[in-house]
């Protein structure tokens, strides 16, 4: 196994499931139990100082993965919630007849329905057709109309792996005056990401996959440049500039995204998260990138040449989407399934994720399973 895979906690079998749950850090019971159910066993109410300090870790893990500011980002419960809240508090937009979310049709459907459901808000949501490509600029630029004022771009589709070229679809928002979202669900903690180069307006993420923090925390970064201009809605205490006043007459914006907070927040799934975020940014997203791409190599060199041509490596994220025919799939399926490897089939392609913890040997094994096809 490859040294840092000792860190994790890696089902029996080949695990190649990081796109749905990543690996549990072998330090995340300890060190929950200490920061999380210790203070609360010994301190019960006086525990709120050290809880309130597990966020704080966990934004900070999360901007030094991001170089990003921690005052930038905040927890959210899901990818979804933190989209919907971020559109309510979007101010009006005299230019603008209708309140149009723009994204490609292979975007995660939840992003869809959360756009949706805020009709009654004047959102309205418009698709790229699935069949054009994810990172064809021209069909972005015609698709981006008067009316349309938001643009959530997925930074790796789960369904394929293909990889969005997102500085360049922010070139065409922003002159267009669109606001720029980027899900990085699937990208965040195998592809390096830099919030610096993107200058996107917000960038909404989950730790369940690549960051190895388990189901539950969420985040949400926001470009401080405009945040200013945003007054969220489903706001509590902890929205608050100062959450222990307690004067219900007065209430102000926390300066920083911690505005979108809410009310009295869940701790536990982010004492879980800031281990896993702490855990991947130890071993370097550069570090784990390039072994996951070394591993993709390996499987694509076997007898399946054909779809090495399919894949371009460097325009993917961790996961293999292997599209093939329905009898092909069937075998694969069949032959992955005898060799103990945890895959999903999404549609018409197996997907096979190469984390930090998957190893040479693994990838070889998967090479010889389609030389056997």
């Amino acid at each position: 196994m490859h040294s840092e895979g000792s860190f994790f906690s890696v089902p029996k079998g080949m695990y190649l499931l990081s796109h749905s749950v990543g690996c549990l850090p072998v330090q995340t019971s300890r060190v929950v139990a200490q920061k999380y159910f210790a203070p609360w066993q010994q301190k019960g109410g006086d525990a709120w100082p050290e809880w309130l300090g597990i966020i704080e870790q966990f934004c900070h893990e999360l901007g030094m993965i991001f170089n990003a500011s921690d005052v930038d980002i905040c927890p959210q419960l899901s990818v979804s919630s933190g989209l919907s809240q971020y559109l309510q508090a979007l101010p009006p937009l005299p230019n603008k007849q209708k309140r149009t979310v723009l994204m490609h049709a292979t975007a995660f459907p939840s992003l869809g329905f959360a756009v949706q459901g805020l009709a009654e808000y004047g959102f309205e949501l418009k698709l790229i057709d699935k069949d054009i490509a994810p990172n064809d600029l021209d069909a972005w630029q015609a698709h981006m109309t008067d009316d349309v004022a938001v643009a959530v771009i997925t930074h790796v589709h789960s369904n394929s792996g293909e990889l969005s070229d997102i500085v360049e679809i922010s070139k065409l928002c922003r002159a267009k005056q669109v606001q720029v979202v980027v899900d990085v669900a699937q990208s965040a903690g195998v592809i390096p990401i830099d919030l610096q180069d993107w200058q996107a307006d917000v960038v909404l993420g989950s730790c369940v996959k690549w960051l190895c923090g388990g189901p539950g925390a969420a985040f949400m970064w926001i470009n401080p440049a405009h945040l200013d201009d945003l007054q969220p809605k489903n706001i509590g205490w902890f929205s608050h500039e100062n959450p222990f006043e307690f004067d219900i007459e007065h209430f102000t914006y926390a300066q920083g995204a911690k505005r979108f907070w809410g009310g009295t927040p869940s701790v536990l799934p982010y004492a879980s998260a800031m281990v896993g975020v702490q855990q991947i940014r130890k071993i370097g997203v550069l570090n784990i990138y390039a072994h996951s791409k070394n591993l993709q190599r390996i499987v694509l060199s076997s007898a399946a040449t054909h779809l090495a041509k399919m894949i371009n490596l460097e325009q993917s994220g961790g996961t293999l989407c292997l599209a093939l025919e329905k009898h092909l799939l069937d075998r694969l399926a069949n032959k992955l399934t005898q060799s103990n490897v945890y895959y999903d089939r999404r549609e018409n392609s197996i997907r096979l994720s190469w984390h930090i913890y998957n190893t040479e040997q693994e990838a070889r094994k998967v090479a010889d399973i389609f030389d056997s096809l």
